[in-house]
């Protein structure tokens, strides 16, 4: 009976040891892992029980007995979500599985601003680490993507949104271009394309009409002005004269230095609204919602020329007369004063003949 005694205490007292051992481990932070950081990919339908095999191969959590107890404990057996994790610093086991249960995926952040191409977007897609800058070229002149809303693109130039995307860090470009098309469709609502159709657009023209506007202000309240400028001068059967679009066809050519010259006023591309009248064969950009609204619904306004004030907003004007004075102003003087010494600041050059100038254009006239 003594010996049974003692065995039966024996046995107490070992499982209260290892009793002891395993509360321990459950709230003590662990990291078994080399390096800064250790990434945990979880697929959809995965079960516990596999999480915690993952977790332990990882180094993120000691060992399936800790997880499995940790997981009981919790009661999240049955929330713990799909995705990729990262971890980089040790944690308890309760800190993991409330952190898988909350969904707090990994993702990288990147941000499109408005009024770039797609060859501009790809240089930023690059510089996140999620791949070369020629893989979000080819994936950005298949328009497939684009095909049911303009059957008409050869490309998505115009139709990746630009916006803030929250990707995982294994997003190729295809998918990313897909993501920002698809947040294009949603911006461009069927409001939208109905007030474009009111005014004989196509889609494609809408969003060429916007990415115009996009590229010659930064101002919200100069946006429908511009869009005025350029709706009446379609109206009206004038060129648009639009220094973006010029821009644009040189840099398609691998002809532009950075300025716009004179002799490029007469430079054959489809893309030169000196030379060929109407819109351009299709977007130069991506626009903003704000742009894209603009393009459809522009100010009710009569002004056919507007210049830079060099300050980043600009001085509009209806007749040739009253333009050529602006330019006078803020263009001619300015610059001589600048010349002189007088002024402070900086901008592009001016003309009398177009319909108008941006230091939004990237380029100044000599």
């Amino acid at each position: 009976m003594k010996k049974l005694l003692g065995f039966l205490l024996l046995v107490l007292i070992g499982a209260g040891a290892a009793a002891g051992v395993l509360y321990l481990r459950i709230n003590r932070p662990y990291r078994g892992f080399e390096g800064n950081e250790q990434f945990v990919e979880i697929p959809q339908g995965t079960g516990s029980l596999p999480i915690g095999e993952r977790l332990v191969a990882a180094g993120v959590i000691r060992d399936t007995v800790t997880f499995r107890t940790a997981l009981w404990m919790s009661n999240k057996g049955r929330h713990l979500k799909a995705g990729e994790y990262r971890f980089d610093r040790a944690m308890t086991p309760f800190e993991v599985i409330d952190k898988i249960a909350r969904g707090d995926v990994f993702v990288i952040s990147i941000t499109f601003p408005e009024g770039l191409t797609f060859a501009e977007m790809a240089k930023i897609f690059a510089s996140h680490g999620l791949g070369t800058a020629a893989s979000f070229v080819q994936a950005a002149k298949d328009p497939a993507p684009i095909h049911d809303l303009d059957p008409s693109a050869q490309d998505l130039e115009g139709y990746l949104f630009p916006e803030t995307y929250a990707v995982p860090r294994h997003t190729d470009a295809a998918r990313l271009a897909r993501m920002m098309v698809a947040r294009f469709e949603k911006v461009f609502t069927p409001e939208l394309r109905q007030a474009a159709a009111a005014r004989s657009l196509t889609v494609r023209q809408a969003v060429t009409l916007a990415s115009i506007v996009e590229k010659e202000t930064a101002k919200a309240e100069e946006r429908p002005l511009v869009a005025a400028v350029y709706t009446t001068r379609l109206r009206i059967g004038m060129a648009l004269q639009c220094d973006p679009t010029v821009i644009y066809g040189l840099v398609k050519a691998g002809r532009y230095d950075g300025n716009i010259h004179k002799d490029d006023l007469s430079f054959d591309s489809p893309y030169n609204t000196y030379r060929h009248p109407g819109l351009p064969p299709g977007p130069i950009a991506s626009p903003g919602r704000a742009s894209i609204e603009a393009a459809v619904h522009p100010a009710d306004a009569d002004f056919l020329y507007f210049v830079s004030r060099n300050d980043g907003s600009h001085e509009f004007s209806r007749t040739l007369e009253e333009h050529n004075r602006n330019v006078q102003k803020y263009q001619v003087q300015y610059f001589r004063d600048q010349r002189a010494g007088r002024s402070g600041g900086a901008g592009g050059a001016g003309r009398s003949d177009g319909a108008g100038g941006s230091g939004r254009s990237g380029g100044s006239r000599r």
